[in-house]
């Protein structure tokens, strides 16, 4: 049963992956691919409400309105791939992750070198609590857009993963996870590089 059910959830996220490419397709057709025109491109999706989060049915029709001839069965199984967070809702950084895909590896080794100085033993986690004296939140895409303040991020910071297991721990994939969604929110390698630097007062090495 086990083998099946792993079998079942395979073959659903080859599914949508090659939906994920057909969206990405129509973007790329409307010259989606900037951090600007994908906002504008969510912004059409999340029409009905404006809260920055999609449901099924502002999912379906949004992705019909940019040109993508999905099915529903097929909308809702790319819905479900893009929600990471099961609460039945698309939001931005989920979008952003799903359609630009995962941080590159220039990127990613920034991620694991912050990560891995505070996981001083190796263990695969770090402690919410030694990372606080140690954040720094300037270079943030949404404190420098004035979305929120430095401390406001840094409490959201640690509500992604202390809302996920709530042991006061970070482990590696949340930590990953967690990036991901910031990396895919800003365009330029350097930036993101420049802005985990700061945040985790890392050398320019």
């Amino acid at each position: 049963f086990q083998s099946k059910q792993q079998n079942l959830q395979k073959m659903q996220k080859a599914s949508a992956l090659e939906l994920l490419s057909k969206v990405k397709d129509a973007l790329n057709k409307r010259g989606a691919t900037t951090i600007r025109g994908l906002g504008r491109v969510f912004r059409c999706i999340d029409s009905f409400d404006g809260n920055r989060k999609c449901d099924r049915e502002e999912f379906i029709s949004g992705i019909r309105d940019i040109g993508v001839p999905l099915t529903k069965g097929e909308a809702e199984v790319l819905m479900g791939y893009l929600d990471t967070d099961g609460d039945g809702h698309i939001n931005f950084d989920e979008f952003l992750v799903g359609v630009r895909g995962k941080p590159s590896e220039r990127r990613q080794a920034i991620i694991d070198k912050a990560f891995l100085k505070f996981d001083k033993d190796c263990n695969g986690y770090i402690d919410a609590n030694d990372i606080r004296g140690t954040y720094n939140a300037k270079l943030h895409p949404k404190v420098q857009s004035g979305e929120m303040t430095e401390d406001q991020v840094f409490m959201q910071f640690l509500q992604n993963f202390n809302d996920k297991n709530n042991d006061g721990k970070v482990d590696r994939k949340e930590w990953n996870d967690y990036y991901a969604a910031v990396s895919s929110s800003i365009d330029n390698d350097d930036h993101f590089i420049q802005l985990m630097r700061t945040a985790w007062k890392l050398d320019q090495a």
